[in-house]
């Protein structure tokens, strides 16, 4: 029998699965964090670090695309909705900067 983890392929997709959980679950998570801070300028820092988690998440997918992990006709779909995510993040950041 073969152990497929010792292949280094499953170990990096694996690792890549990984990354990908985690940068999109960053996402919202600072948004909310954010929202629990005291101050607009708090809220801002953490839309910013909610944005850079959406543009890793981003380069993820087209990396795991590029390398044949990820069917294109998948990844493609969901880079779109990335970057939907990446341009609201940014309208935001700007709408609550011009309140500061």
């Amino acid at each position: 029998m073969i152990d497929y983890k010792n292949y280094k392929v499953w170990q990096k997709s694996h690792n890549l699965v990984s990354q990908i959980k985690s940068a999109s679950i960053s996402i919202p998570t600072n948004i909310a964090e954010g929202c629990g801070r005291e101050t607009q300028k708090e809220l801002v820092r953490f839309l910013y670090i909610s944005s850079g988690s959406a543009h890793e998440l981003d380069y993820l997918f087209l990396i795991s695309s590029e390398l044949n992990l990820i069917p294109q006709d998948k990844a493609n779909p969901i880079l779109v909705e990335i970057d939907q995510i990446k341009r609201m993040l940014a309208s935001l950041i700007t709408k609550i900067k011009s309140t500061i």
